[in-house]
Formats: C-alpha cells, structure tokens, sequence
C-alpha cells in the first residue's frame, strides 16, 4: 500500500517509519482495495497530558470514502497499534457493507403467496 507518512515539527527516524509501513501493510488482508493512506505523527505540547503526549492520526482511502483512526499514548509504536487495530474493524465493516449491497435483490426478496379469495373493492 501506498502510505504517505507525515511527522509534525520533529524528524521522524528510519525505524519508526519502517514499523509503521508494516503495520499498515497488514491491513491489505482486510480489504483488498486500500487505494493510499496518510499517516501523521504529531507531540503534543499539552502540559496537563503527562506521557501520553505521541498522537498517530492514519486515513485509509478505500474505493467509496476514507477511514479515520486518531489515537494517542506514551510512544508512536503503541499509538500506530491502536489505530491499527480500530482501522482493522473499519474495514472489516466496510467488507460487510460491501457484501450487503453487492448481493442480488432476488435473495432478499421473499415471495409472497396471493389470496385467492380476496377481491379488490
């Protein structure tokens, strides 16, 4: 998959970028269509937060929409995890909503049997 991966105000190391495209790619299994993906990684400078201060924000683009996950822990490896996982339900939903509207109307329809002796008034 594609993935364009931001860092805010600080410079991002190989390593980190490396686990992130391989927890991404993981999600291929999912849904086959992922077209692209943004992630960023942002500190927040928020005083009252103490050590949860690394935010990972990642947007899948699916044929249809775009997946949003926004997650925010001690370091950039827990936070890709979460939202790894939170786009791993988006997506499986997806694949089920999918499903729903590629199956043929004749499946859903049930047929109705006619009263005979019912006459239109």
């Amino acid at each position: 998959m594609k993935l364009q991966i931001h860092s805010v105000h600080f410079k991002a190391d190989q390593k980190l970028l490396d686990f992130i495209q391989t927890k991404a790619n993981k999600l291929d299994t999912f849904h086959d269509r992922i077209t692209s993906g943004e992630v960023y990684l942002r500190v927040s400078s928020d005083k009252e937060i103490q050590g949860s201060n690394k935010i990972v924000e990642i947007k899948l683009f699916i044929p249809g929409g775009s997946l949003f996950a926004k997650e925010q822990q001690p370091s950039f490896e827990a936070a890709t995890d979460l939202c790894v996982e939170a786009l791993k339900g988006q997506l499986k939903r997806a694949n089920e909503r999918q499903k729903e509207h590629t199956s043929s109307p004749k499946d859903a329809l049930v047929p109705v049997e006619e009263d005979a002796d019912a006459d239109l008034e």
